[in-house]
């Protein structure tokens, strides 16, 4: 088992985009997770925010965008989606993001799942806190995250992730107490022939009401609903 940085950087970042459907494909879903705040524009954090999914409809709609996500990989994919847009694309652990901002924001986001990347639910209430204090009042937080409690059985552990004429990716869960071990499978044809990539990391397995009460002890207010691609979404305002 790997770091999350180590397994997006070894396996998932170079098919991340492709994961996703494509950049027009990813784009729209991206606009459509945010729909509601896309017209409320300001100064916005993207946590975790990969090749742009989100900070692209952001900028697009009149944000300036503070984009942070450990992989080098693919914040380069991120500058080349945003060329002409005001989004900054900054390599850091989000847990960090508020030594790159210049006083408060009005929008901060954490989504696809990356709130479960964090190491304990104790990094969750930490960075809930940092975010809390980062907005200005009045401002919007939402993040989206998968809730792991209760896992596949038996074969509907392998669940398909995306395949193609030359390529299949399956991810296969591993339950354990307090996190989920994602193992990600990646067969790939090249040269004539089928290779095979694993790699596994760890994701919290986090209650959407431990979430909820680190959100409103950090002094925001919330609604839990049900949020995109079988994942929910906490909403939230200081």
């Amino acid at each position: 088992m790997t770091s999350v940085a180590s397994h997006y950087e070894t396996l998932l970042a170079p098919i991340y985009l492709w994961m996703a459907g494509g950049p027009d494909k990813a784009f729209a879903a991206g606009a459509a997770d945010i729909s509601e705040l896309l017209h409320l524009p300001g100064t916005a954090v993207d946590l975790g925010a990969g090749f742009g999914m989100h900070s692209v409809p952001l900028a697009r709609a009149g944000y300036k965008v503070l984009a942070i996500d450990t992989s080098a990989y693919l914040l380069e994919r991120l500058r080349q989606h945003s060329v002409g847009l005001p989004v900054k694309a900054v390599q850091a652990d989000l847990r960090d993001f508020a030594r790159h901002t210049c006083g408060p924001v009005d929008l901060i986001l954490c989504m696809g799942d990356t709130l479960t990347h964090l190491d304990s639910t104790a990094d969750v209430g930490l960075l809930l806190r940092s975010i809390a204090a980062s907005l200005r009042p009045g401002g919007h937080f939402i993040a989206t995250f998968r809730d792991y409690r209760e896992l596949p059985a038996g074969a509907r552990r392998f669940i398909p992730v995306r395949s193609d004429e030359r390529r299949i990716h399956t991810c296969f869960l591993e339950e354990l107490a307090e996190c989920v071990i994602v193992h990600d499978i990646v067969h790939e044809f090249r040269d004539n022939s089928w290779s095979q990539t694993v790699s596994s990391y760890r994701k919290l397995r986090l209650a959407p009401e431990t979430v909820v009460q680190a959100a409103e002890s950090a002094g925001l207010v919330c609604l839990k609903r049900p949020g995109p691609r079988g994942m929910l979404t906490i909403l939230a305002h200081s």
